[in-house]
């Protein structure tokens, strides 16, 4: 027992003893200076890595033309000046230094701009990436999804299963869409005209919106009571997008993001409120139930705060979305697919409608003429009414020379995020370059389209029947137009939907019924 408690008090004087104290504190500072060495060694390997790849990147792009960058910031100066725009500066840089031109936008980002039709079509074939930050805007407000992620690879797949739903779409219903939305759409331009005059944008977001909820949602979108409220509150909180996530860090502090963050949940709510509703094959029963006032969408609003979602499963087995199930990644909203779909469309289509509308009106010929036309088809109507839109040719090439002159963005962006990009030509673009192509200088240069380039002339798109002998044969008094429709795509200039991997899979789709809902609403 003794000996017991004298080993214990030996050992307690040990370890309060100075020189114990001073071997703890040796090792704790040996320790330290371990860590610290290793973490040293560590952010100094990964500067170092950064470092030599901006060395590459500077050595690779070494070949490409451009202006020189005259300060750190790049060529930041040249976006300063007044009334000059991006494509001002392209446009200009182009002239200066040829078909590619690189641009600086700091030390590390390299911005490549291609202008020439052939190199477009090259890069856009091999640039199959897009870069990685653009889709911040629509994660913040529709939520996540990888049917729009920057990977190509991981957007292949589901590409290609939406856009064999998109066609049996238009083979299933295309001879019924067009009729409903320009039924549903006339009443509602009646409805608008009793408050006031039409504005042509609106009416625009109307028809494609119309569109769009019938493409995703079926024919019972038509008759949903909440069609109106959910078009105005989509519309809004798309406005609203740019601006917050134009923050670099999401602003948690601001009371208005949680407002916004708010109606994007609504927003779900209502997707699946309206998904529902269509589910239970609700059908069109009076004009009543389509002409939702505007002045009920705010109590509409507020009812939807207490909605019930209805579960993701229960989502995914909306037949649009049979086949991608298989394919969805399990971090992603459903809601925020169909979403994001109805967005881009929605804002791609009512672009091209309001410039199709602006065109006719600007050019009373044309219209008159496309109003033969749509006229001569419907006394002849072939068996199937979606193919009756071929057989009108000048107003399908009206649209056509719309999209020409208005695309609906100024700019394609690419990237290839893995490998470098060589052209003939000898240039060679680094991987993670912003690929840009300036689509309105390409679709308005007079060498690819002619002296009028920057005109309207739908007959571009046009070529005259011509008998055997070589005259042209006037096919009116059959049913036929005197004029044949040129595939626009033969050109390699003509961008306004894209090219190569990452081409507008709706474009058929929506073309041929943009094409029907205008001629159902001329021939009204």
């Amino acid at each position: 027992m003794n000996n017991h408690n004298t080993d214990s008090f030996s050992l307690l004087g040990v370890l309060h003893s100075p020189q114990f104290s001073e071997i703890l504190r040796d090792f704790a500072t040996r320790e330290l200076n371990a860590f610290l060495w290793l973490s040293l060694v560590v952010v100094t390997t990964l500067l170092l890595r950064r470092l030599f790849s901006l060395f590459g990147i500077w050595h690779r792009a070494r070949t490409i033309p451009g202006p020189p960058s005259s300060s750190f910031f790049g060529s930041c100066k040249l976006f300063s000046r007044p009334n000059f725009t991006f494509t001002d500066v392209l446009s200009e840089s182009h002239k200066m230094y040829g078909p590619i031109v690189k641009l600086w936008l700091g030390p590390t980002q390299l911005l490549v701009s291609v202008r020439d039709p052939m190199l477009i079509q090259d890069m856009l074939i091999k640039a199959e990436d897009k870069l990685p930050y653009t889709g911040k805007l629509f994660h913040l407000a529709f939520g996540q999804s990888s049917l729009f992620a920057p990977s190509f690879e991981k957007v292949q797949k589901r590409r290609e299963l939406l856009a064999t739903e998109l066609n049996e779409r238009l083979l299933k219903n295309g001879d019924m869409i067009p009729v409903k939305v320009a039924d549903f759409i006339t009443d509602k331009i009646e409805t608008i005209e009793k408050k006031g005059g039409l504005d042509s944008r609106l009416v625009s977001q109307h028809i494609a919106f119309t569109i769009m909820g019938v493409t995703f949602f079926g024919d019972g979108f038509l008759a949903s009571p909440k069609a109106a409220m959910y078009e105005e509150l989509f519309m809004t909180i798309a406005k609203d997008a740019c601006f917050w996530a134009s923050y670099n860090v999401t602003p948690f502090w601001r009371r208005g993001f949680w407002k916004y963050q708010c109606l994007c949940t609504k927003l779900k709510c209502l997707t699946q409120d309206i998904l529902q509703h269509c589910r239970k094959g609700c059908k069109l029963s009076s004009h009543t139930g389509q002409d939702v006032h505007y002045e009920s969408s705010t109590e509409e609003m507020k009812s939807a705060d207490g909605a019930q979602c209805c579960s993701d499963d229960e989502f995914q087995d909306y037949y649009f979305f049979r086949d991608l199930k298989d394919h969805q990644d399990g971090k992603e909203e459903p809601c925020g697919n169909v979403m994001r779909m109805i967005f881009h469309g929605c804002q791609t289509t009512s672009v091209l409608i309001t410039d199709v509308l602006t065109r006719l009106v600007m050019h009373g010929e044309i219209q008159d003429k496309v109003y033969s036309e749509i006229s001569m088809v419907r006394r002849n109507p072939s068996k199937f009414e979606h193919e009756d839109v071929y057989r009108m040719p000048l107003l399908l090439a009206t649209i056509y020379e719309s999209a020409r002159l208005l695309p609906t963005g100024s700019m394609l962006q690419r990237c290839s995020l893995k490998h470098d990009l060589s052209f003939a030509s000898g240039v060679t673009i680094p991987a993670g370059a912003v690929l840009v192509v300036p689509v309105e200088l390409v679709q308005k240069d007079e060498f690819n389209w002619g002296s009028d380039a920057s005109h309207f002339n739908p007959y571009r798109f046009l070529s005259t029947v011509t008998n055997r002998s070589g005259s042209a044969e006037d096919l009116s008094d059959t049913g036929f137009s005197s004029f044949v429709l040129k595939d626009p795509n033969e050109n390699a200039a003509f961008l306004p939907f894209g090219s190569g991997a990452r081409a507008c899979i709706g474009q058929k789709f929506i073309i041929q019924l943009v094409a029907s809902v205008l001629a159902s609403l001329l021939n009204k």
